[in-house]
């Protein structure tokens, strides 16, 4: 993904207990009545029955619709309710990616990681009929038991349940908890400021229909958590990157601040933000565009599909297409364009605009939710907010925003899939480090000039003023505010030097997930098992302690974890979890 600049950056990478109602099955239903397994398989939601699968100590249920498929008419719509079904719904497999265009972190043609995500990149992939989510939880009859409500990053642009590091089963198992995944509308198929779309209704007109996607999945969890086990009354929503974004909007959204009954109970953003360039010092790089960047979006995106589809010949004469229609007609126009129409000239021809994220139009986003969260308007709950220590490392196209001379990565994105895809991390190293970062930013850890001096550089200026910005605007509220620092680097070289404690590491050990997936074979090896499963196991009891009391103390960490600006640093050696307190 090409860098444009500081202001268009947000939207290339957008990141890059208690009571509660609740319907559904009584969580009597989960006691044991004689028929074995295949009766727990069978759970009844508001909607109708579901029939899963168990394997390894955990029950799941993958694939349940929470809203209609967002096509035709419906898309760049609010999600709606989804049809109820008289039969019971076999729910064993993960539903479609949502529409996207392949990225290496994508779903590549078969939603699942293989080879073919390699393949597709910049094409079309998934699916606009993907509104579904998936609940694991472990075995046996426990009733009342914390939900965990996690959305994949991404950029905003991609990424998909399917994705094996988010495999809910051993977060359940470890956590003794709920965890929900759910796949929402991404890209500019999820976030679209049009003014042709609006029909008047402000929530639908705000653009942000991977937000309205969010809630709409949070509501059938409230309606429905008890039927899997789970306590309507503590769920907590957790992202990652984009994801972390999203959960930020999430708690400052107007319609969350006004939901009843509330919709979750503590917050897990990790590696996000949600700050305007106006909330950030001279310098930084925001985690949230503006409204004016999303409706230009809009507006070019609408001119060039008119000049691609010879309907124009230029702007200018676009706009005079464009007035010479009515609304429906556009409307109409812009939902008969495939996905794949939309990506491509969404790439070639408006590069700078490529990308998505929160639209902050006031009414499903703050239009300034750092300034919510000073005034207390914005859903008040305990927050366990978490970095990688490196960050940057993931976006070396990134660094000439801070100084650098050009791409720091060599690879193309092609090059670097096959080359993880196949690589043997228990063998001698089969690269240089050369052969992947430019002579311009070697040796890598050079003062100043280096690859890793400069990935800090840009992790200084974009993930931590927006970390620091919001995390002291909630400590203005309130007192129950975590942060972690997550060191991990034992990767076998180069790749720690490559890597590093990069941004998304922090996701397998979260999960309890090591086993194929995009970075899984340059990652991960026999020698550092120990020291990196020891500090997972802790890091999953961490997740199970704050779910549970809204605290992540436990005593897995072998310390006391102090309030923000406080911190837990969480690390390993090959043999062992390394954990303390700043």
């Amino acid at each position: 993904m090409a860098c444009a600049g500081a202001i268009a950056l947000p939207l290339l990478m957008a990141a890059c207990g208690g009571g509660g109602g609740g319907g559904g099955a009584p969580a009597s239903d989960l006691r044991s009545d004689g028929r074995g397994a295949d009766a727990q398989m069978l759970r009844t939601t508001h909607l109708g029955q579901v029939r899963g699968s168990v394997d390894n100590g955990t029950y799941s249920w993958k694939g349940i619709p929470y809203a209609k498929p967002p096509v035709g008419a419906l898309r760049w719509q609010a999600p709606q309710d989804a049809d109820s079904w008289a039969t019971a719904k076999t729910t064993t497999a993960f539903a479609n990616a949502c529409a996207q265009y392949g990225r290496i972190y994508g779903p590549g043609s078969n939603n699942r990681y293989d080879a073919t995500i390699g393949t597709t990149l910049n094409q079309a992939v998934g699916h606009e009929d993907c509104l579904y989510l998936n609940v694991w939880r472990p075995a046996g009859p426990q009733a009342d038991l914390p939900v965990i409500v996690f959305f994949h990053g991404g950029s905003n642009v991609s990424g998909y349940t399917a994705d094996p590091v988010y495999d809910g089963a051993a977060l359940a198992r470890k956590a003794n908890a709920v965890v929900v995944t759910a796949n929402f509308r991404v890209g500019i198929l999820g976030f679209l400021d049009l003014a042709q779309l609006k029909t008047g209704n402000a929530a639908n007109d705000s653009g942000n229909f991977t937000l309205l996607d969010s809630i709409k999945a949070l509501e059938f969890v409230q309606k429905n958590a008890r039927a899997f086990g789970g306590h309507p009354g503590n769920v907590t929503i957790m992202g990652q990157s984009a994801g972390a974004i999203n959960v930020w909007a999430l708690q400052t959204s107007p319609l969350m601040t006004a939901a009843s009954p509330k919709l979750f109970h503590r917050t897990v953003p990790l590696s996000g933000g949600i700050s305007l360039a106006t909330n950030l010092p001279p310098g930084s790089i925001p985690t949230l565009s503006p409204l004016l960047q999303y409706q230009a979006q809009g507006v070019t995106l609408l001119q060039n599909l008119l000049i691609v589809d010879g309907l124009a010949t230029d702007t200018a004469s676009a706009n005079l297409y464009i007035a010479t229609k009515t609304p429906a007609e556009i409307a109409a126009y812009m939902r008969s364009r495939t996905p794949g129409q939309l990506f491509t000239t969404l790439l070639t021809r408006m590069p700078l605009l490529a990308g998505s994220g929160p639209i902050p139009d006031g009414t499903v986003v703050a239009s300034n939710p750092i300034e919510a969260i000073k005034a207390g308007n914005y859903v008040k709950v305990p927050v366990l907010a978490g970095n990688t220590r490196d960050e940057g490392k993931l976006f070396p196209s990134f660094l000439p925003l801070v100084g650098g001379v050009g791409n720091a990565r060599i690879v193309t994105d092609a090059q670097l899939f096959a080359n993880h895809f196949s690589y043997d991390p228990n063998a001698a190293p089969q690269t240089t480090i050369e052969q992947w970062i430019a002579a311009s930013y070697l040796p890598v850890n050079a003062p100043v000039t280096g690859f890793t001096a400069k990935a800090e550089l840009l992790n200084s200026v974009f993930f931590l003023r927006s970390r620091d910005n919001v995390l002291d605007a909630l400590k203005t509220q309130q007192g129950d505010v975590w942060y972690y620092r997550f060191d991990w680097a034992k990767q076998p070289a180069p790749w720690n030097d490559i890597y590093g404690a990069v941004h998304v590491v922090d996701l397998p050990f979260l999960f309890g997930n090591f086993g194929p997936s995009l970075f899984g074979n340059v990652w991960f090896n026999t020698a550092n098992a120990p020291g990196r499963l020891e500090l997972s196991a802790a890091m999953m009891q961490t997740v199970s302690a704050f779910a549970r009391n809204g605290d992540p103390n436990n005593t897995a960490l072998g310390t006391a974890w102090p309030a923000w600006p406080g911190r837990m640093v969480f690390d390993a050696t090959l043999d062992n979890k390394a954990i303390h307190a700043e």
